[in-house]
């Protein structure tokens, strides 16, 4: 694409060929000129001759350290808020090829018009949700695909597990991807004719602009619990920044909003979008009331008609609420969408069950959050199993502190069992965060506690030990299949994991 054409709407204030002011009139240069720009990108490593480098600052890493790097791989234009003060000279690729400074008010809000521009603006021309809050996001916005899907729609889904074009998988790195990768998946999306995308929109995006630009035709908001207080400091901070997503809404979008969280009517009250509410608690738009419930599944009362899921659970009632509700306003017709929703299946990690013969259950759910922890604990305990609650779980290492001491709190309430062990202790040492969890654990629970830092002998403990009729949680990593130890990935699979576990103890109760 053009020069000009990628920088359309950009806040330029100034530009430099090498160190040469090249018009004091903002944006002249650039939007006149047609020089082909022959790759965009943010990492200085992935520039080759004629690309655009866009030096983003980042939460961690300022992208103007690596400008030298990416002009000597061949970077033409670069975009960045300050030109380095180590180009004392102007850099060239040839003779006559000066490198071009497009200096910018913010790299990042550069980076999400530049990727829209690119990609010819994918998002207006499909419908897309996102789906923003503390936990529940993987869930709804994944079984919403399945949804469409199964109404006949060519659908795209953006998530922490994967993200797939129609039914095409593509491995995901982020919840929610940087603003070219997801343009491009969007444009994806758009070549092979889907109608709809449903993506998790973290606060990390929305916060690092990786949303910027996108036209939504709805949001949904979940829940907000305690949650990467690492990266936003204080609860205020985390709050607001995931408003910062409905504010941006415009007035021919939806606002899904879960008036249960206590954050649900603060989400919208600056929105354009026109404002729905969900509810398993409250009167609202979209009620839901638990009617039965067992280990398989329980039967729903969603605005009056009843209805059996594959699911347990208030949260879960709640996220299956969420989707009818986004399904009827997106116009799906109410019959099928019910017929459908009785059909839909967890998604993986979210409280899969295993079975053992001696009729022993474990659970594996991606709860790392005390929210999520406290919500699955209480699910199972109401169940009343016949042995004990058993609880296997850690935190993250290089993470948020303050949430370690509460989960070991609420499983201290919960289980009657509990093994403390790692869950990505990274750099971290793993018994110093064990310590951290323990410091919130009741004298009684401490004292029948297992503490064991080897995830997969915990795991293995906690089932081979069990008594018969027990469930036994286990929390933190649901779908991933890897541990990071120090700056490593260790493949680790609580599912195979699990899976072994059940075969050891039925060779131990056959000798």
């Amino acid at each position: 694409m053009k020069l000009g054409q990628l920088l359309k709407g950009i806040r330029i204030i100034r530009e430099f060929q090498g160190r040469e002011l090249l018009s004091p009139d903002t944006a002249m240069y650039s939007l006149a000129n047609n020089n082909d720009v022959k790759s965009i990108t943010a990492d200085s490593r992935k520039c080759t001759r004629g690309s655009l480098f866009i030096a983003v600052r980042g939460a961690v890493t300022d992208g103007g350290k690596y400008v030298r790097d990416a002009i000597e791989r061949g970077a033409q234009y670069i975009v960045c808020e300050n030109i380095p003060e180590e180009e004392e000279a102007p850099m060239r690729r040839g003779d006559r090829d000066l490198v071009v400074y497009i200096v910018v008010q913010s790299s990042r809000e550069a980076e999400a018009k530049i990727a829209i521009n690119n990609f010819s603006n994918p998002s207006q021309k499909l419908k897309l949700i996102g789906v923003t809050g503390t936990n529940g996001k993987t869930s709804i916005a994944t079984l919403l695909y399945n949804t469409f899907t199964a109404l006949g729609n060519k659908c795209g889904l953006i998530s922490t597990i994967a993200n797939y074009v129609v039914d095409k998988k593509i491995p995901t790195i982020n919840t929610t991807p940087g603003p070219l990768e997801l343009n491009k998946l969007l444009s994806d999306m758009v070549d092979e004719g889907c109608s709809y995308c449903f993506m998790e929109v973290s606060s990390h995006a929305i916060d690092q602009e990786r949303v910027a630009g996108l036209k939504f035709a709805g949001g949904i908001f979940t829940n907000l619990t305690h949650d990467h207080l690492d990266y936003h400091k204080t609860f205020e901070n985390y709050r607001n920044c995931k408003k910062q997503f409905f504010d941006s809404l415009d007035s021919e979008a939806f606002a899904l909003t879960n008036i249960d969280d206590r954050n649900g009517e603060f989400m919208v009250q600056n929105t354009k979008a026109q404002v729905h509410t969900y509810s398993t608690r409250n009167i609202a738009d979209f009620k839901t009331r638990i009617i039965e419930q067992s280990i398989d599944g329980m039967q729903l009362s969603i605005n009056g008609t009843k209805i059996w899921c594959n699911f347990i659970g208030e949260y879960n009632a709640e996220n299956l609420t969420a989707i009818y509700g986004a399904a009827i306003l997106l116009g799906a017709p109410h019959d099928q969408v019910v017929k459908i929703m009785s059909s839909l299946r967890s998604v993986s990690g979210r409280l899969e069950y295993f079975r053992a013969d001696d009729d022993i259950i474990a659970a594996v759910d991606y709860a790392h959050t005390p929210d999520a922890l406290e919500n699955v604990l209480k699910t199972l305990k109401a169940l009343k199993p016949k042995g004990d609650l058993v609880c296997v779980f850690g935190c993250g290492g290089d993470r948020d502190k303050t949430k370690r001491p509460e989960m070991g709190a609420i499983a201290s309430n919960y289980a009657d069992r509990i093994f403390v062990t790692s869950d990505n202790p990274r750099t971290e040492d793993p018994m110093t965060i064990i310590e951290n969890i323990k410091a919130g654990m009741s004298a009684d629970a401490v004292l029948k506690a297992k503490f064991i830092p080897d995830r997969i002998q915990a795991i293995q403990n906690a089932i081979t030990t069990a008594r018969p009729g027990s469930i036994i949680l286990v929390a933190g990593k649901g779908h991933e299949d890897y541990q990071i130890i120090g700056t490593e990935k260790h493949h680790m699979d609580d599912k195979e994991t699990v899976k072994e576990a059940f075969r050891l103890r039925s060779d131990n109760n056959l000798r």
